[in-house]
């Protein structure tokens, strides 16, 4: 316990840390995510705008990327974080490389969920003059929300997850911080407080992601 009294500043800076690459790649990552989920679905054979070679493309893209571990796809997307953030260290850039990473697991769940849409809504928005775009964005966006919602809210847990390996590369965080102080120093009580912390922080997503869910699904 006096180990970890010490280390309470170092604790709350590492938590700082955790939510600040979370929100970041949940923002970047999410509207990344959406525009590829997006162009998955209107270029789908049938879909509001389908083209067959867009179509191909974006698939062979989402399906290269998204099985590619994290540890590796840190050593992938390194040299494009230096180019966009200017380092390719340290928490900007493990929040940016855990945003592509995530955009293109987003990109597959948004699909999904505007798929699920009923084929009747949007016949019936066509049967009254809806173009492609305003289908996308009146009927098929709101009709999918609810289930978008959730779907993200299971994203931010993976984001919470991936932080914890954003260390390899000097982003801090919980994770790190459970490594480094508590694991490699022989410290339990230490690196059991940073992994309830995290706990906690899972929990209260995926409350918060239930209840607005569950708040949009009701109208």
């Amino acid at each position: 316990m006096d180990r970890l009294n010490e280390l309470w500043p170092e604790l709350w800076k590492a938590a700082l840390e955790t939510l600040y690459m979370t929100s970041f790649a949940l923002v970047l990552g999410g509207i990344l995510g959406l525009a590829i989920g997006v162009i998955l679905y209107v270029t789908r054979p049938g879909g509001l705008a389908q083209n067959r070679a867009v179509a191909v493309i974006a698939n062979l893209g989402v399906n290269f990327f998204r099985p590619i571990p994290f540890v590796l796809f840190v050593a992938v997307a390194q040299p494009l974080a230096r180019v966009v953030v200017g380092t390719g260290i340290g928490t900007t850039a493990g929040a940016f490389m855990i945003a592509l990473a995530a955009a293109f697991a987003i990109g597959r769940i948004v699909e999904q969920h505007l798929v699920s849409v009923s084929p009747g809504v949007i016949e019936a928005a066509r049967a009254m003059g809806a173009g492609p775009w305003r289908i996308l964005f009146t009927v098929a966006i709101p009709e999918s929300l609810g289930p978008l919602i959730l779907g993200y809210t299971f994203i931010v847990v993976a984001l919470i997850d991936m932080t914890a390996m954003a260390g390899l590369i000097g982003g801090g965080g919980l994770g790190a911080f459970a490594q480094i102080y508590g694991f490699r120093q022989f410290e339990p009580v230490v690196m059991w407080t940073a992994i309830v912390l995290i706990v906690v922080f899972v929990h209260l997503v995926q409350i918060l992601g239930t209840r607005l869910a569950r708040k949009i699904m009701r109208r």
